[in-house]
């Protein structure tokens, strides 16, 4: 297990554990964070423990021919009930996953460093939402990094059902439409998997990564 320092480094992805840990300490600075996210690495903690940086063996990622939409999410889409913004509420949004009670999750991973650390890189840029309204009320959204070539997903959230699918369906359309090569989501969940995401091998995903936007 390698345990950062000070210093500016990351071990190479492929020291990483069976699991996917790449390294175990170090803070949640912008310039530790861009330069984790540009190497294929994520934070992923518990608030009770250390900074634990990950890059698993099998990466979830959502390929833009490969997303799913239900005829019942297309007619929900098309009856506009929901008002779709880019990057204007980020705040919101971010502190909208913290809070927000999952079925099944006791608490939250995104802790008040963690939340205070992205707002910072979203004031420098690289941290973007995706916003759903209803009325004018932030009803669901979504949140992550934008490296330019690929988006990497962080959390989202539904107050009305559907609202973080019309974020997540959304954010899709606009990638592949300013020739992004994919949406990193990290780590399997099912709920990614109805959209369409699927795993594909870190050495895949590492390629994908250095290669540069075809805009």
């Amino acid at each position: 297990m390698y345990f950062l320092s000070r210093e500016l480094y990351f071990p190479p992805v492929t020291h990483a554990s069976p699991e996917g840990i790449v390294a175990v300490g170090g803070d949640l600075s912008p310039e530790r964070l861009l330069l984790a996210y540009r190497s294929g690495i994520f934070p992923w903690f518990d608030e009770d423990e250390p900074i634990l940086w990950w890059s698993p063996p099998e990466r979830m990622v959502l390929l833009f021919p490969e997303l799913k939409v239900s005829k019942s999410m297309r007619n929900i889409i098309n009856r506009n009930m929901f008002k779709v913004t880019w990057n204007t509420a980020f705040e919101q949004v971010i502190k909208s996953c913290r809070t927000i009670k999952r079925d099944g999750q006791p608490g939250t991973w995104i802790t008040e460093e963690m939340q205070e650390a992205y707002c910072t890189l979203h004031k420098m840029g690289y941290a973007k939402s995706v916003e759903v309204w209803q009325d004018d009320v932030l009803v669901g959204g979504l949140y992550g990094v934008d490296l330019g070539n690929i988006f990497c997903g962080e959390s989202m959230f539904s107050k009305v059902s559907n609202t973080s699918k019309i974020a997540f369906i959304a954010l899709v359309q606009k990638l592949q439409n300013e020739k992004y090569h994919l949406l990193d989501c990290q780590v399997h969940n099912d709920h990614l998997e109805s959209l369409g995401a699927r795993e594909i091998p870190r050495d895949i995903f590492i390629r994908v990564l250095n290669t540069p936007a075809s805009k």
